[in-house]
């Protein structure tokens, strides 16, 4: 917990005296054996970083805990947004509907039948229902 809590005041801290512009892209990775870990989700802010390593690294040892940070590690992770599947509606034709029924009449009570004929509802068409409103 008190290593979180240090790498979330680095990072805090990083993002305070950058421009902010560059803030939004720079993530503490972690910290171990003298060598903070940034992440960026480009290149371009990379190079940026690399340049501005000396000025972090002062930056940093402005920090209590952070005195011993020798050097910098840098990293790059794009950050690819998570994809929302596309629901597909699917349409029962009126025939298909029809014939889950007759199948269903065939059964005994069952929970298949009753399975078959909720399906063949889907073949109905939403008139059916508007009229209950």
């Amino acid at each position: 917990m008190r290593m979180a809590a240090m790498i979330e005041r680095a990072q805090h801290h990083l993002r305070a005296n950058v421009p902010p512009d560059v803030a939004a892209h720079i993530h503490v990775g972690g910290y171990h054996q003298g060598v903070l870990t940034l992440i960026t989700d480009r290149a371009a802010w990379l190079t940026w970083l690399r340049y501005e390593q000396p000025r972090l690294l002062q930056l940093l040892h402005q920090l209590p805990g952070f005195e011993a940070v020798m050097k910098l590690s840098l990293k790059v992770r794009p950050v690819r947004p998570v994809k929302i599947a596309t629901r597909q509606h699917r349409q029962l034709s009126p025939a298909g509907a029809d014939a889950l029924r007759h199948c269903a009449e065939g059964l005994e009570d069952s929970p298949l039948k009753r399975s078959l004929t909720r399906l063949a509802a889907h073949g109905d068409t939403d008139t059916d229902t508007d009229t209950d409103t």
